[in-house]
């Protein structure tokens, strides 16, 4: 997402290809897209990197669909039309089929007999191997579950956001053995040594944290100070606050997709693998999570309305 949406980036495939080739080198092989990060470009632009270097064998690919975002539209759609209309201008940009491929977010006013059906459809049609769903609620899974086999589930988890451990989210896909693909694991960047904002004004005019309540007024301060717990934690382990972030999240038998632009960061996130946590370790991690509850909401008031069904 990062290479072309949300945090003020919109790299060229010339400006994306050195952390793309570094990624594969080091075998970080489980790519994540969507069609509505700026409207298929980030597709086109991993496609168009796949078939130049010849990388399509060493990738595993998931991209989503659900919101409308061409022809002047907006919204949340999961109807049948929607799903296999987007299949198809996926495999055209990717310049093949997904591997997995998710409900981005779930639209209240579809009932699930018809998107997952229309999801099942497309992998019976070898469109995509896998099918999954993103954010939606424990009871959405387990229903979704119950019409087709759902793969995975991509919710945002992290050290700073823990909301899916008490909503259900997380133990209904241990219980029915549904991979779980925690987004944001580095807490929308506040997971990093180098977080070097001091307000809210210095993120850039369309980075997308400006309309996150968290990041907002009193919250950033407050949350900035939590952020410094894990960093000693880090410190004492001696490694970066990223990596203790990342390892973690694998703790949790999770799959993490922390995104970037940067090489440096991507050997960083990438070396978390090797950070084991002691159970010593597992736990002050906990007593910091338990005792930190972030101040604000995840997304604005509109965004949220979006999340969680």
């Amino acid at each position: 997402m990062g290479l072309s949406f949300a945090l003020g980036t919109n790299l060229t495939l010339e400006q994306a290809e050195p952390v793309l080739l570094r990624a594969i080198e080091l075998g970080c092989t489980f790519w994540d897209t969507a069609v509505v990060y700026a409207a298929g470009a980030n597709e086109k632009l991993l496609g168009d990197f796949i078939k130049k270097h010849n990388v399509r064998d060493k990738i595993f690919i998931a991209s989503k669909c659900g919101f409308k975002c061409f022809n002047n539209e907006s919204g949340i759609t999961n109807s049948a039309s929607h799903i296999k209309e987007y299949i198809e201008g996926t495999i055209e940009r990717l310049g093949f089929a997904p591997d997995l491929y998710y409900l981005h977010r779930i639209d209240p006013d579809t009932p699930l007999s018809e998107s997952i059906t229309a999801l099942e459809e497309i992998r019976k049609a070898g469109k995509t191997k896998y099918i999954g769903l993103s954010e939606c609620s424990a009871a959405t899974l387990r229903n979704a579950n119950s019409i087709a086999r759902i793969d995975a589930v991509q919710a945002e988890y992290s050290a700073f956001e823990t909301l899916h451990e008490t909503d259900g989210l997380i133990n209904t896909a241990k219980e029915l053995g549904i991979a779980y693909v925690a987004y944001s694991p580095l807490g929308h960047g506040w997971l990093v040594d180098n977080f070097d904002y001091k307000s809210p004004d210095q993120f850039a005019p369309d980075d997308f944290r400006r309309t996150v309540p968290k990041f907002q007024g009193e919250n950033f301060h407050m949350n900035k100070t939590i952020v410094e717990e894990v960093k000693k934690l880090a410190s004492k382990k001696g490694c970066s606050t990223a990596q203790i972030a990342l390892a973690w999240v694998a703790a949790q038998g999770m799959i993490a997709i922390p995104g970037t632009t940067k090489e440096w960061r991507l050997e960083e996130n990438f070396a978390s693998r090797e950070v084991e946590l002691t159970e010593q370790e597992k736990e002050e991690m906990r007593r910091i999570i338990d005792a930190a509850k972030p101040h604000g909401t995840r997304y604005s008031a509109a965004a949220q309305a979006m999340v969680g069904h």
